[in-house]
């Protein structure tokens, strides 16, 4: 899905994943959203970028998200109590 709008190139703001075509940081438009900025906001702010753009970050950052190995070190397993 974002494959075609997302890009990870080690000679583009250190290999981060951006925005095709541009140096716009997958993270910062995540960060802007977590903040609270709109879509609006985000598409004033960055003439270059587009609503398809902006839903592929998020689809991105769920991706990546839903594929990260989660390991629990030093927590304790508790057994749930009966009701």
């Amino acid at each position: 899905m974002t494959t075609s709008r997302i890009e990870m190139n080690p000679n583009v703001m250190m290999g981060k994943p951006v925005i095709r075509g541009t140096r716009i940081p997958v993270e910062l438009i995540l960060r802007k959203l977590g903040e609270g900025a709109s879509e609006a906001h985000l598409l004033d702010a960055y003439p270059r970028l587009t609503k398809a753009d902006i839903q592929a970050a998020i689809g991105y950052a769920a991706d990546t998200v839903a594929h990260e190995e989660t390991v629990l070190v030093g927590v304790p397993f508790r057994k749930r109590a009966k009701r």
